[in-house]
């Protein structure tokens, strides 16, 4: 098996005499104190299986694995300790959620096979998580497929979003992305309930009754109402209703909620909502920044220095990423991966679909069917990625 191991032990005769015995069996690392292990986890992640001595200076065993469990949630935790008691292994359990609990002096046939038992275990948890988690994007891939031809300036919107917000989320090591990914592309859902003649004022800026400001004000928990009801994407659910909420606690919903008391992923999507109202173009310039930065309060701190580091530039074609050209094409030569740079529009300047978006094969037959009755304005201005470099 290739799944890493961690065994984390203050005594250092024990480790070297460990990678000795398991160095051909074991992709192994070690920690001398629970500090250390979790910058590896960090740094040197993710870990299939972490064995933890109890007694050690500093962070003790069950804090060791309780911290373990928040950082690396699907990291297989055991214990290893010369301290027996009942009360030990309560802790452990209940505050390290351990998989299996060794004693010293435990013979290496037996750690080596709890450690195999653990790295099986994460490989269950991990094909269940990546089965749900495909599931689940297929799932919303089609409903952002059929939201984005109802309102595709909406759906264009949170295209943009979605880039910016994967850079962010491997930028910040976020531990499950997915679910700030998923809510980028829910986040607009709930504009579908606005008559489309509110959707116009609001895009041309102009002044809204009251009446409608509170339609604007309910997309947020439309949005959370509808993504409920879709199993498992409960917290996405709570991640869009607060996604206007304010740091400082001011803002929509009107709930007593402010700083880390809101989810982070909101945090984040507050911010990145912000950042495409004042900025039009796909990278936000620094300028723009200092324009979010001037209402300091409104948004994490923290977050907010991350995003201006992660998305205020480009690092152009580093080697080993993906690569792009701009190019301009007729509808014929338009293909499901390419990312639009201008909105396409019937020949009658009907909007069609919105700059921002990488085509689908569902849009694909969209514009087909559309074009054979109505015409498409060409040429289509459009992102293909090339090979990446070797």
């Amino acid at each position: 098996m290739t799944e890493k191991v961690l065994i984390i032990d203050d005594d250092v005769n024990l480790l070297a005499g460990l990678k000795r015995q398991f160095r051909k069996r074991f992709d192994l690392c070690t920690a001398e104190s629970g500090e250390q292990a979790l910058a590896l986890v960090k740094s040197h992640g993710p870990f299939a299986v972490a064995v933890c001595d109890m007694r050690m200076p500093g962070m003790d065993g069950i804090e060791v694995l309780g911290a373990l469990k928040k950082l690396a949630p699907n990291t297989v935790r055991m214990m290893l300790t010369g301290n027996a008691d009942q009360q030990t292994a309560i802790n452990a359990i209940n505050e390290g959620n351990i998989f299996r609990f060794f004693t010293k002096p435990c013979p290496p046939e037996t750690l080596a096979n709890g450690i195999k038992d653990g790295q099986e275990q994460y490989q269950l948890v991990t094909a269940e998580r990546e089965l749900l988690e495909k599931t689940l994007a297929g799932s919303v891939r089609i409903l952002t497929d059929v939201l984005s031809m109802v309102d595709p300036e909406a759906f264009g919107k949170a295209t943009k979003l979605r880039d910016w917000a994967r850079k962010l989320a491997g930028y910040m090591n976020l531990p499950q992305p997915w679910k700030l990914d998923m809510a980028v592309m829910l986040s607009r859902i709930g504009w579908v309930a606005v008559p489309a003649e509110i959707q116009m004022k609001v895009r041309a800026r102009e002044k809204l009754t009251h009446i409608e400001e509170e339609m604007i004000h309910e997309i947020p928990e439309t949005g959370r109402k509808w993504i409920a009801n879709i199993p498992r994407l409960k917290p996405v659910a709570e991640i869009v209703y607060y996604q206007d909420k304010c740091f400082d606690g001011g803002g929509f919903p009107d709930v007593k909620a402010g700083g880390e008391d809101i989810p982070l992923e909101s945090r984040i999507l507050k911010i990145l909502n912000d950042l495409a109202e004042v900025s039009p173009d796909m990278v936000p310039g620094k300028d723009v920044f200092k324009l979010l930065e001037g209402q300091a309060k409104i948004y994490d701190p923290v977050i907010l220095r991350a995003a201006r580091e992660c998305l205020s530039h480009t690092d152009g074609d580093a080697e080993g990423e993906e690569r792009h050209e701009v190019a301009e094409l007729p509808v014929s030569l338009i293909m499901a991966g390419h990312k639009l740079l201008s909105d396409i529009e019937t020949e009658n300047g009907q909007l069609i679909l919105s700059r921002g978006l990488v085509i689908t094969d569902a849009q694909m037959a969209k514009l087909r069917n559309i074009g054979r009755i109505h015409g498409i304005k060409e040429p289509i201005r459009v992102l293909k990625s090339l090979p990446t470099k070797a």
